[in-house]
């Protein structure tokens, strides 16, 4: 497998440590020996190599400078379009930022991609909440594969979960906390923290971003909501349908009120069929005791589906982190390399 890596900042980073870590095991188990033959980003830089990159100096380099534009015997300067149209990567790893407005350009280099047949590994939320149909559409008519386990709950799986093992099972309901900046504000609120001391916190953990709306107003949420719920629930959910208020619409009294009540607020990710259509919101509640997922604390997510075969089930784990979001990419590009041999996964 040739791969072009687009996007060069926390998660790609991630990537390139795992294949360096477990380049080992990977040949001997999965047969899956990748060559990473192009990276392009417009701040650590743009290079490529037909032959292949030495990843090892690629993630000294980025130790040592912030950037990679000191990599000597390679063509440098492509943008990312070029990039993917003109390098002899068969695979794509889109890694950008995501953008819940416009998807770009996340979406216009997934579409790059697939419409020059090459196969989509993403972590990035905003072409597949506003664009999943297309780009699937794209994938099936150009034979490829679109792959982005690391779209919703970073390493831990979802899709990818329900695509092979679960295959056969049917979603009726979700209900989740997909986001774990807003999970770990609420957490040290109950521990005796103001909403304002909580997020600074999180900020300076590195748990939320500078600009924290996306997280604490409920669109991080509700871009995942959706790709399960257009994905594993065959729906057709658009973004502006969903329900969403933020944790910081919680009103003082509402919190101390359900700590009296033994409740735990958390902010809520729900998708369910309603008279044939599939209905998704993201609300906070405040969820009594014995729920299960009124234990989940911290940066932690969890997920619970209800199911016609199997009833509930739920699985929990880490949303975010360099190499959790990483490992969701590697996931994904053995499948797709096993996929590509005609392999079952071992």
């Amino acid at each position: 497998m040739m791969i072009g890596l687009i996007g060069c900042g926390t998660v790609g980073r991630g990537l390139l440590e795992l294949l360096t870590e477990k380049s080992t095991v990977l040949a001997r188990k999965y047969n899956f020996k990748p060559t990473i033959v192009a990276i392009s980003d417009p701040k650590v830089g743009s290079i490529y190599s037909k032959e292949g990159l030495d990843v090892k100096e690629i993630l000294s380099l980025l130790e040592k400078d912030g950037n990679i534009k000191n990599y000597r015997g390679v063509v440098t300067g492509w943008d990312s379009i070029k990039t993917i149209k003109e390098s002899n990567a068969d695979t794509i790893v889109e890694a950008t930022s995501t953008n819940l407005e416009t998807g770009e350009p996340g979406l216009t280099f997934i579409r790059t991609a697939l419409k020059n047949g090459k196969n989509v590994a993403t972590t990035n939320k905003g072409p597949i909440a506003l664009a999943y149909r297309e780009l699937r559409n794209l994938a099936l008519s150009n034979e490829c594969e679109l792959r982005f386990e690391g779209s919703v709950l970073a390493g831990t799986p979802v899709i990818n979960l329900f695509q092979s093992t679960l295959r056969g099972i049917e979603i009726k309901e979700v209900r989740g906390i997909l986001n774990g900046t807003t999970n770990y504000i609420l957490t040290k609120m109950e521990s005796g923290m103001s909403y304002k001391e909580a997020l600074k916190e999180a900020k300076e953990k590195g748990y939320a971003e500078a600009k924290s709306d996306v997280d604490v107003k409920g669109w991080d949420a509700v871009a995942k909501i959706i790709i399960i719920a257009n994905v594993l629930m065959e729906g057709n959910v658009n973004i502006i349908e969903v329900e969403r208020r933020g944790i910081d619409s919680i009103s003082e009294e509402e919190f101390q009120r359900a700590l009296k009540d033994n409740k735990h607020w958390k902010l809520i990710a729900r998708a369910k069929r309603v008279d044939g259509k599939i209905k998704a919101s993201v609300v906070p509640e405040a969820l009594p005791d014995h729920d299960l997922l009124s234990k989940i604390t911290g940066v932690t997510n969890a997920i619970n589906f209800k199911t016609d075969v199997l009833g509930d089930v739920t699985i929990s784990g880490p949303g975010a982190g360099r190499r959790e979001t990483g490992f969701a990419l590697l996931s994904d590009l053995i499948d797709i390399n096993s996929r590509k041999e005609g392999k079952c996964q071992p």
